[in-house]
């Protein structure tokens, strides 16, 4: 990938489209955003998948981020990350679930990724 820095932060070209990273959201996407993002989108797939595996498949699924801690006095470095899923499916079962999300956390690649450094709070509701 290649990186242009423009006026207003860093541009790229990828083949869904054009991606702007800048410190002011109002002129693209600020880089916690991404991070962020990225541990949701990652945590989500992942489930999805797992769960089709268990023969639980998803019907709907939404994911809503409770929390996100940064800390001001460390160049307001992410601390932790709340992400909650709302699922609903036919055969899902609590217990299943909460198995599934266990794998979740440890083959999202994007979670896995940031183990040491940044807390990832993954919680489940069945609606």
């Amino acid at each position: 990938m290649k990186y242009v820095m423009t006026e207003h932060g860093l541009e790229t070209e990828l083949e869904f489209g054009k991606l702007t990273i800048s410190g002011d959201e109002t002129k693209g996407f600020r880089p916690y955003q991404l991070l962020v993002s990225s541990l949701v989108g990652c945590s989500g797939g992942v489930l999805r998948k797992v769960c089709e595996k268990m023969r639980m498949p998803i019907e709907d699924m939404e994911i809503e981020v409770l929390e996100v801690l940064r800390n001001p006095d460390e160049a307001s470095r992410l601390e932790k990350v709340h992400i909650h899923f709302k699922l609903r499916g036919i055969q899902l079962e609590e217990a299943k679930v909460e198995k599934a999300m266990n794998l979740t956390k440890k083959n999202c690649s994007m979670v896995r990724s940031v183990d040491q450094s940044i807390e990832v709070v993954e919680t489940f509701e069945l609606i």
